[in-house]
């Protein structure tokens, strides 16, 4: 549907496209937009009103904001940027080019510039990266009925009124009061006997996954930002907070995978350079790593030579090795994210890791020995048997244990889960499989 859509915005010939536009959804038409060119999203972009415009462009990711800015007129540019809420316009100006943010700024008001020169200058992956002035503020000393139309007045500026926050001549927080609260108060009520003292809060420097992580424990609309003096300076939103965990949880998931770092944009949208250098580190890397793998099936070559039926089960014991790490890793890296298992967790979780994957192991053994006794004969199966319980022990101790070391040296447990934990597991299994073979079955 979005990409049928997407067709009439750029043939511009559909007779139900303006109806459309004027029911649907922000989200739903950035949706289509993002499957055009630019230069017919530009052309598709004045048929909607300002601020529904604003809201449409504020849904398109930043790649393609960029590459509208290049397009648009300067004066449509300047509509759009006015109508924008403060935090996504400042998003957009860090994701320009200099050149670009310094033909755009004059256009502006002076307190827009001020406003996105201030919000831009915070370090990334902190809260005042993704915060927002656009909040809604009252004095201590107003009524409900005061305060209801002091809401009213700043409602069509302000980023939700359903929080507002109470400050005093400084520009300290000392509370907050919901609008519900408000409008079932009595009329003459003082906001000050009404709102929440000493609320939590967040400040400019803390990361956006501890913010994103009291949003969702106290299920917050929006949380307070102090700067380092207690003044208030902005709020996190809920949609802000999710869009920080679908960030973390993309990265995770590209580290989970064996790749170095976070895409910028989209992966339809990425260059073949951009995608060339997500990937190329770790496999390099580990190309070097499975180098053992060869080594230690090198070391073994009589063995092999001696009882050739071995090889027909050397991948299944190291893909039974490196998946029961994976399944390890991914469990403890998901458990240390969340914060249900800390560093301090790793003797207690070790323990248990041992029983279950011994269990695994004895399990795997026993559904793996009737084939063993097929191909080779009782040496043979006992070989496998062996070899099986020790390496999905091994490999799930490895896929374990790796995340919490990574923790302890500051780096991201994400990065221990896929690749990683399957290359170490896969030149144990090698070398532990040769090993008991040797021993067993001699050379």
């Amino acid at each position: 549907m979005p990409r049928a859509r997407s067709r009439c915005l750029a043939r511009d010939d559909c007779g139900l496209l303006s109806s459309w536009l004027d029911d649907a959804l922000p989200a739903d038409v950035a949706d289509a937009l993002a499957h055009l060119e630019p230069a017919q999203a530009a052309r598709a972009l004045p048929l909607l009103a300002p601020p529904q415009r604003a809201a449409v462009f504020g849904y398109l990711p930043l790649h393609m904001q960029s590459g509208l800015v290049a397009v648009v007129p300067r004066a449509a540019l300047t509509e759009l940027l006015e109508h924008m809420s403060a935090d996504e316009r400042a998003d957009l100006f860090n994701a320009l080019p200099s050149e670009q943010c310094a033909q755009v700024l004059p256009a502006l008001a002076q307190a827009q510039r001020e406003d996105i020169r201030r919000l831009s200058a915070y370090g990334q992956d902190t809260a005042g990266a993704i915060m927002t002035s656009d909040y809604a503020a009252l004095a201590p000393g107003l009524t409900a009925q005061q305060a209801v139309e002091e809401l009213r007045r700043i409602a069509p500026d302000a980023e939700t009124i359903y929080n507002a926050y109470v400050i005093d001549d400084a520009r300290h927080l000392v509370g907050v009061v919901t609008l519900r609260r408000l409008i079932t108060a009595a009329p003459d009520a003082l906001v000050a006997d009404l709102m929440q003292p000493r609320p939590i809060v967040a400040h400019v420097g803390d990361d956006q996954e501890t913010v994103a992580e009291l949003i969702g424990r106290y299920d917050f609309i929006a949380l307070p930002i102090l700067d380092a003096d207690g003044r208030l300076v902005g709020i996190v939103t809920a949609d802000d907070a999710m869009d920080v965990v679908r960030a973390e949880a993309t990265e995770d998931a590209l580290l989970a995978g064996g790749t170095a770092g976070r895409l910028a944009g989209t992966v339809r949208g990425a260059t073949i350079r951009q995608l060339y250098r997500l990937r190329v580190f770790w496999l390099v890397l580990l190309v070097f790593g499975n180098i053992f793998s060869g080594a230690g099936i090198a070391h073994f070559e009589d063995v092999i030579a001696a009882h050739l039926p071995l090889l027909f089960f050397l991948p299944l014991l190291i893909a039974s090795a490196g998946n029961a790490g994976s399944q390890s890793a991914t469990l403890m890296v998901r458990a240390l994210a969340t914060g249900d298992v800390r560093a301090q967790d790793w003797s207690r979780m070790l323990g248990r890791e041992v029983l279950v994957a011994g269990l695994l192991g004895l399990t795997m053994a026993v559904a793996i020995s009737a084939i063993g006794l097929w191909r080779g004969g009782p040496d043979i199966a006992t070989v496998v048997a062996i070899t099986m319980v020790i390496v999905v022990l091994l490999g799930s101790l490895i896929g374990m244990s790796l995340p919490f070391a990574l923790s302890k040296f500051r780096l991201d447990p994400a990065t221990a889960s896929g690749p990683l934990v399957t290359s170490i597991a896969d030149v144990a299994g090698v070398l532990v499989y040769f090993g008991i073979a040797r021993v067993v079955l001699g050379s």
